[in-house]
Protein backbone atom coordinates (compact mmCIF):
# COMPACT_ATOMS: atom_id res chain seq x y z
CA UNK A 1 0.00 0.00 0.00
CA UNK A 2 1.78 3.24 -1.15
CA UNK A 3 2.01 6.09 0.99
CA UNK A 4 -1.02 8.28 -0.23
CA UNK A 5 -3.06 5.84 0.54
CA UNK A 6 -2.45 4.96 3.84
CA UNK A 7 -2.78 9.22 4.13
CA UNK A 8 -5.89 8.74 2.48
CA UNK A 9 -7.13 5.79 4.53
CA UNK A 10 -6.01 7.27 7.91
CA UNK A 11 -7.85 10.99 6.52
CA UNK A 12 -10.90 8.84 5.63
CA UNK A 13 -10.68 7.21 9.32
CA UNK A 14 -10.67 10.23 10.56
CA UNK A 15 -13.40 11.73 8.90
CA UNK A 16 -16.08 9.21 10.35
CA UNK A 17 -14.89 8.90 13.82
CA UNK A 18 -15.31 13.07 13.93
CA UNK A 19 -19.32 11.82 12.39
CA UNK A 20 -19.40 9.51 14.77
CA UNK A 21 -18.88 11.80 18.04
CA UNK A 22 -22.03 13.62 17.51
CA UNK A 23 -22.68 16.84 19.42
CA UNK A 24 -19.85 18.73 21.42
CA UNK A 25 -20.00 19.42 25.05
CA UNK A 26 -21.62 22.54 24.87
CA UNK A 27 -24.40 21.25 22.40
CA UNK A 28 -25.11 18.66 24.13
CA UNK A 29 -25.66 20.02 27.14
CA UNK A 30 -27.87 22.00 25.43
CA UNK A 31 -30.08 19.39 23.88
CA UNK A 32 -29.92 17.80 27.64
CA UNK A 33 -31.73 20.63 28.90
CA UNK A 34 -33.89 21.20 25.85
CA UNK A 35 -35.16 17.43 25.89
CA UNK A 36 -35.52 17.48 29.90
CA UNK A 37 -37.54 20.47 29.74
CA UNK A 38 -39.65 19.22 26.74
CA UNK A 39 -40.06 15.66 28.57
CA UNK A 40 -41.02 17.86 31.91
CA UNK A 41 -43.67 19.77 29.19
CA UNK A 42 -45.33 16.55 28.35
CA UNK A 43 -45.55 14.96 31.80
CA UNK A 44 -47.70 17.94 33.24
CA UNK A 45 -50.37 17.92 30.41
CA UNK A 46 -50.54 13.91 31.26
CA UNK A 47 -50.97 15.37 34.47
CA UNK A 48 -53.32 18.12 33.81
CA UNK A 49 -55.52 15.54 31.38
CA UNK A 50 -55.29 13.16 34.43
CA UNK A 51 -56.78 15.51 36.70
CA UNK A 52 -59.40 17.12 34.55
CA UNK A 53 -60.56 13.89 34.48
CA UNK A 54 -60.74 12.91 38.18
CA UNK A 55 -62.13 15.98 38.57
CA UNK A 56 -65.01 16.08 36.30
CA UNK A 57 -65.54 12.04 35.95
CA UNK A 58 -65.75 12.39 31.95
CA UNK A 59 -63.39 12.71 29.35
CA UNK A 60 -65.62 15.26 27.04
CA UNK A 61 -64.04 18.24 26.70
CA UNK A 62 -60.62 17.68 28.14
CA UNK A 63 -58.85 20.17 25.87
CA UNK A 64 -59.49 22.86 28.06
CA UNK A 65 -57.72 21.60 30.32
CA UNK A 66 -54.63 21.68 28.94
CA UNK A 67 -54.69 23.96 26.27
CA UNK A 68 -51.58 26.16 26.87
CA UNK A 69 -49.48 23.89 27.69
CA UNK A 70 -50.24 21.72 24.59
CA UNK A 71 -50.14 25.02 22.49
CA UNK A 72 -46.47 26.16 23.93
CA UNK A 73 -44.68 22.75 24.02
CA UNK A 74 -45.76 21.64 20.55
CA UNK A 75 -44.73 24.79 19.41
CA UNK A 76 -41.55 24.28 21.14
CA UNK A 77 -40.71 21.19 18.91
CA UNK A 78 -40.04 24.01 16.10
CA UNK A 79 -36.84 24.13 17.37
CA UNK A 80 -36.25 20.33 16.42
CA UNK A 81 -35.68 21.63 13.25
CA UNK A 82 -33.15 24.86 13.94
CA UNK A 83 -31.24 21.64 15.57
CA UNK A 84 -30.86 19.74 12.18
CA UNK A 85 -30.36 23.05 10.03
CA UNK A 86 -27.42 23.57 12.25
CA UNK A 87 -26.34 20.13 12.70
CA UNK A 88 -26.36 19.43 16.08
CA UNK A 89 -28.92 16.89 15.43
CA UNK A 90 -28.20 13.84 12.38
CA UNK A 91 -31.93 14.09 11.38
CA UNK A 92 -33.21 15.36 7.58
CA UNK A 93 -34.56 18.79 8.08
CA UNK A 94 -36.97 18.20 5.60
CA UNK A 95 -38.74 15.36 7.66
CA UNK A 96 -37.80 16.88 10.78
CA UNK A 97 -39.83 19.97 9.75
CA UNK A 98 -42.87 18.02 7.94
CA UNK A 99 -43.68 15.70 11.17
CA UNK A 100 -43.54 18.88 13.17
CA UNK A 101 -44.90 22.09 11.43
CA UNK A 102 -47.89 19.26 10.21
CA UNK A 103 -48.63 19.00 14.49
CA UNK A 104 -47.99 22.68 14.71
CA UNK A 105 -50.46 23.11 12.04
CA UNK A 106 -53.09 21.02 13.68
CA UNK A 107 -52.57 22.76 16.88
CA UNK A 108 -52.69 26.43 15.87
CA UNK A 109 -54.66 26.47 12.12
CA UNK A 110 -57.17 24.08 13.06
CA UNK A 111 -58.00 23.28 16.60
CA UNK A 112 -57.21 26.49 17.94
CA UNK A 113 -58.70 28.40 14.88
CA UNK A 114 -62.15 26.42 14.54
CA UNK A 115 -63.43 26.21 18.29
CA UNK A 116 -66.54 24.09 16.93
CA UNK A 117 -63.73 20.96 17.18
CA UNK A 118 -62.58 21.56 20.70
CA UNK A 119 -65.10 19.56 22.44
CA UNK A 120 -64.40 16.74 19.80
CA UNK A 121 -63.38 13.35 21.56
CA UNK A 122 -60.89 13.31 18.47
CA UNK A 123 -59.69 16.45 20.00
CA UNK A 124 -58.30 14.15 22.90
CA UNK A 125 -57.67 10.88 21.21
CA UNK A 126 -54.92 12.79 19.39
CA UNK A 127 -53.72 14.81 22.32
CA UNK A 128 -53.32 11.84 24.26
CA UNK A 129 -51.41 10.25 21.60
CA UNK A 130 -49.15 13.06 21.21
CA UNK A 131 -48.66 12.93 25.43
CA UNK A 132 -47.51 9.28 25.62
CA UNK A 133 -45.38 9.38 22.29
CA UNK A 134 -43.88 12.81 23.17
CA UNK A 135 -42.51 11.80 26.67
CA UNK A 136 -41.62 8.37 25.68
CA UNK A 137 -39.53 10.48 22.78
CA UNK A 138 -38.28 12.82 24.72
CA UNK A 139 -36.97 10.67 27.26
CA UNK A 140 -35.19 8.21 24.63
CA UNK A 141 -33.11 11.66 23.57
CA UNK A 142 -32.29 12.74 26.94
CA UNK A 143 -30.90 9.37 27.92
CA UNK A 144 -29.42 8.33 24.81
CA UNK A 145 -27.38 11.85 24.93
CA UNK A 146 -26.33 10.62 28.43
CA UNK A 147 -25.02 7.71 27.05
CA UNK A 148 -27.09 5.63 29.68
CA UNK A 149 -30.24 4.34 28.07
CA UNK A 150 -32.85 1.74 29.79
CA UNK A 151 -33.87 -0.91 27.68
CA UNK A 152 -37.44 -0.70 28.82
CA UNK A 153 -37.61 3.07 27.23
CA UNK A 154 -35.65 2.21 24.24
CA UNK A 155 -38.52 -0.59 24.00
CA UNK A 156 -41.36 1.57 24.45
CA UNK A 157 -39.86 4.21 21.89
CA UNK A 158 -39.73 1.51 18.90
CA UNK A 159 -43.09 -0.49 20.48
CA UNK A 160 -45.80 1.98 21.63
CA UNK A 161 -45.80 3.74 17.93
CA UNK A 162 -47.58 0.31 16.71
CA UNK A 163 -50.78 1.45 18.83
CA UNK A 164 -50.17 5.14 19.39
CA UNK A 165 -49.52 6.64 15.43
CA UNK A 166 -52.68 5.07 13.94
CA UNK A 167 -54.43 6.83 16.89
CA UNK A 168 -52.74 9.81 16.39
CA UNK A 169 -53.45 9.68 12.83
CA UNK A 170 -56.79 9.15 13.50
CA UNK A 171 -57.93 12.24 15.68
CA UNK A 172 -56.09 14.31 13.46
CA UNK A 173 -58.57 13.11 10.44
CA UNK A 174 -61.50 12.93 12.54
CA UNK A 175 -60.26 16.49 14.30
CA UNK A 176 -60.26 17.98 10.34
CA UNK A 177 -63.35 16.42 8.77
CA UNK A 178 -65.15 18.33 12.01
CA UNK A 179 -63.82 21.61 11.49
CA UNK A 180 -64.82 21.28 7.69
CA UNK A 181 -68.39 22.60 8.11
CA UNK A 182 -67.49 25.80 9.96
CA UNK A 183 -64.81 26.63 7.85
CA UNK A 184 -66.94 26.15 4.69
CA UNK A 185 -69.43 28.34 6.43
CA UNK A 186 -67.39 31.13 7.59
CA UNK A 187 -64.76 31.20 4.91
CA UNK A 188 -62.03 31.04 7.61
CA UNK A 189 -58.44 31.70 6.11
CA UNK A 190 -59.64 31.83 2.42
CA UNK A 191 -59.21 34.59 -0.17
CA UNK A 192 -61.28 35.16 -2.95
CA UNK A 193 -61.48 37.17 -6.28
CA UNK A 194 -61.51 39.72 -6.82
CA UNK A 195 -58.45 41.66 -4.78
CA UNK A 196 -55.62 43.44 -5.69
CA UNK A 197 -53.06 40.73 -5.58
CA UNK A 198 -55.49 38.57 -8.27
CA UNK A 199 -54.50 35.63 -5.85
CA UNK A 200 -57.40 33.06 -4.08
CA UNK A 201 -56.94 30.27 -1.92
CA UNK A 202 -59.69 28.54 -0.46
CA UNK A 203 -59.14 27.01 2.89
CA UNK A 204 -61.90 23.97 2.81
CA UNK A 205 -60.41 22.54 -0.40
CA UNK A 206 -56.91 22.54 1.50
CA UNK A 207 -57.94 21.07 4.50
CA UNK A 208 -59.63 17.70 1.98
CA UNK A 209 -56.06 18.03 0.56
CA UNK A 210 -54.41 17.42 3.36
CA UNK A 211 -56.56 14.99 4.34
CA UNK A 212 -55.67 13.00 1.13
CA UNK A 213 -52.12 13.46 1.94
CA UNK A 214 -52.40 11.06 4.56
CA UNK A 215 -53.08 8.49 2.02
CA UNK A 216 -49.53 8.12 0.64
CA UNK A 217 -47.98 9.57 3.73
CA UNK A 218 -48.76 7.69 6.29
CA UNK A 219 -48.11 3.86 5.58
CA UNK A 220 -44.22 4.98 4.26
CA UNK A 221 -44.10 6.55 7.96
CA UNK A 222 -45.66 3.78 9.76
CA UNK A 223 -43.34 0.70 7.90
CA UNK A 224 -40.62 2.97 8.24
CA UNK A 225 -40.84 2.82 12.25
CA UNK A 226 -41.52 -1.13 11.89
CA UNK A 227 -38.42 -1.52 10.16
CA UNK A 228 -36.37 0.85 12.40
CA UNK A 229 -38.21 -1.28 15.12
CA UNK A 230 -36.52 -5.16 13.79
CA UNK A 231 -33.17 -3.26 13.47
CA UNK A 232 -33.19 -1.54 16.81
CA UNK A 233 -34.50 -4.49 18.99
CA UNK A 234 -34.23 -7.51 16.68
CA UNK A 235 -30.90 -8.39 18.11
CA UNK A 236 -31.60 -7.91 21.41
CA UNK A 237 -34.75 -10.20 20.94
CA UNK A 238 -32.37 -12.47 19.33
CA UNK A 239 -30.02 -12.96 21.88
CA UNK A 240 -32.68 -13.27 24.46
CA UNK A 241 -34.12 -16.60 22.77
CA UNK A 242 -30.50 -17.69 22.50
CA UNK A 243 -30.11 -17.52 26.37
Amino acid sequence: MSAAQVTSKAAHTDAATKKKKGPGALATAYLVIYNVVMTAGWLVIAVGLVRAYLARGSYHGLYYSIEKPLKFFQTGAILEILHCAVGIVPSSVVLTGFQVMSRVFLTWAVTHSVREVQSEDSVLLFVTAWTVTEIIRYSFYTFSLLNHLPYLIKWARYTFFIVLYPMGVTGELLTIYAALPSVQKTGLYSVTLPNKYNFSFDYYTFLILVMLSYIPLFPQLYFHMIRQRKKVLGHAEDYSKVE
